[in-house]
């Protein structure tokens, strides 16, 4: 597939966008969004640190949760993706990471409660899904040339762990290494559902206006993703695992009751398990019920989560666009991409929910704020990883600078990895867009959320349902476009 057709399929995105635009509720409903912005900007730098314990105990339990749950989803994703030459495997394995952590977490509280365990497979059943397809991915990958040294007679077991394993083996390390960083993304935004984590002080420091608390926590949290490859080591992994699990010990107390309630009871649809299954009208009651939470709730929730989706993508491509050169040897200095790296790494660093919970105080609880939110955390991880691919490309003796440089020389060269990496963002933009819903943006995760609250969890789960398959969809959408556009994408990004 030569030029052209990228720069059709971008200007296709770029109108589905614009067109988007028309739709989309950008309003800002904030009083004194100016004043706000000044109390936070005085709070950023004014940390506020006196509380050394409440900090620490906060740090310490985003980082527990997220080894723990990073351990137990690679260990389930790699049994997975052993088998995930299977179709139900692989259905399997997409349901699972096609719903967001907060949906997750929101689900296991309705039965296990608030406590580790929530956490734990709050992280853990998602990130099975995502292990399974990039660590199946990596195993086809393999070089096969080892296998034809192989007995004839040896087991499956021994050709896995001697042959196939070592030739792999640091491409799994690596992968599960970014997979940790975004463990601890997913860990922080625990906390907004109740559990100890980053996010629940961040909250109440928001609530509360203190923003030099807030200042703190966010410096932290950088230090803490900025220092992950010194830290965490190989050889000291044991070491932080025995003591993520002996530092959030506690009663796990899960009633088989609730369980088989939940299983048997609260998710069943409300016309199935009324009197309407006596008097014999249960399906059809059935087929209203879920034809009014569709046409109500679903179906302009679901508008509304692909509008902010393809903005957001559109916004993304742009920030990418304009952030790689800060952290690339062919546009700046030492000096320039240190200060273009630290900024990357903030951006990214920052979980999208928690910048949109920032910018929704800021602008009210529009699509603006997650659209700014989505596009900068995005951006930046793409950027990030085309500046690195900039700086494998070649250049000419004779290259020009600046402009021409980048328009001319670099972007030509780099644009498919570009879209590449952007396609591979698509689905995860769309999951996000719809659990921002539950800052009051009405996106899938805004009804999800009220039906949560309201303890109606039979339209919450069918919600859910409706969301993954959104999501499934897009995913679908967007690995056929990578075919077509013969584009070759990085695990590193899942």
């Amino acid at each position: 597939m030569n030029r052209p057709s990228y720069l059709k399929t971008s200007l296709w995105f770029c109108g589905v966008a614009l067109l988007c635009l028309f739709f989309a509720d950008l309003e800002i409903s904030a009083m004194n969004p100016w004043r706000e912005l000044g109390r936070m900007a005085l709070g950023a730098l004014t940390p506020d640190f006196r509380d050394g314990r409440l900090l620490a105990e906060a740090m310490m339990n985003t980082v527990a949760f997220a080894f723990l749950g990073v351990a137990v989803g690679s260990a389930v994703g790699l049994g997975m993706a052993l088998i995930f030459r299977y179709r139900f495997v692989r259905v399997l394995c997409a349901a699972l990471r096609s719903v967001h952590e907060l949906f997750w977490a929101l689900i296991f509280l309705q039965f296990v409660g608030l406590n580790v365990l929530t956490g734990l497979l709050a992280i853990a059943v998602p990130f099975s899904g995502i292990f399974a397809k990039v660590y199946s991915e990596i195993l086809e990958e393999a070089d096969t040339i080892p296998l034809k040294a192989v007995p004839v007679n040896s087991s499956h077991a021994s050709v896995f762990l001697f042959v196939r394993l070592p030739g792999v083996w640091p491409h799994l390390v690596s992968y599960t290494s970014y997979r940790l960083e975004c463990g601890l993304r997913s860990s922080a935004i625990l906390g907004f559902v109740g559990l100890p984590t980053m996010g629940f002080h961040l909250e109440t420091f928001f609530r509360q206006g203190l923003y030099s608390g807030v200042s703190s926590l966010m410096i932290l949290f950088f230090v803490l993703i900025a220092t992950l490859r010194w830290w965490v080591r190989p050889r000291l992994l044991w070491v932080y695992l025995l003591g993520s699990a002996v530092f959030l010990w506690g009663n796990v107390d899960i009633s088989g009751a609730n369980l088989v309630r939940f299983l048997t009871e609260d998710i069943v649809p409300y016309p199935l398990r009324t009197a309407a299954v006596i008097n014999g009208t249960a399906l059809t009651e059935f087929g209203e019920w879920g034809w009014q939470l569709l046409v109500v709730q679903g179906l302009p929730a679901a508008i509304a989560t692909l509008v902010l989706t393809q903005i957001a993508l559109t916004g993304t491509a742009v920030f990418a666009l304009a952030f790689f050169p800060l952290v690339s040897e062919k546009f700046f200095g030492r000096v320039g991409r240190t200060l273009g790296h630290i900024f990357l790494v903030v951006t990214r660093s920052t979980p999208e929910y928690i910048l949109t919970f920032i910018f929704v105080h800021l602008w009210g609880p529009s699509m603006l704020p997650a659209i700014v939110a989505l596009a900068l955390h995005n951006g930046a991880i793409i950027g990030h990883l085309i500046g690195r691919h900039a700086d494998q490309v070649p250049s000419r003796p004779d290259a020009s600078r600046g402009l021409n440089l980048y328009g001319f020389e670099v972007l030509p060269r780099v644009y498919g990895q570009f879209l590449a990496f952007l396609f591979y963002r698509w689905e995860v933009i769309l999951r996000e867009t719809a659990i921002l819903g539950m800052l009051g943006i009405h996106t899938l995760g805004f009804y999800v959320d009220s039906a949560f609250q309201d303890i109606r969890l039979d339209r919450a789960m069918v919600l859910i349902v409706f969301t993954a398959l959104l999501n499934i969809g897009v995913d679908a959408f967007s690995r056929n476009l990578r075919a077509r556009l013969r584009l070759s994408t990085t695990a590193k990004i899942e």
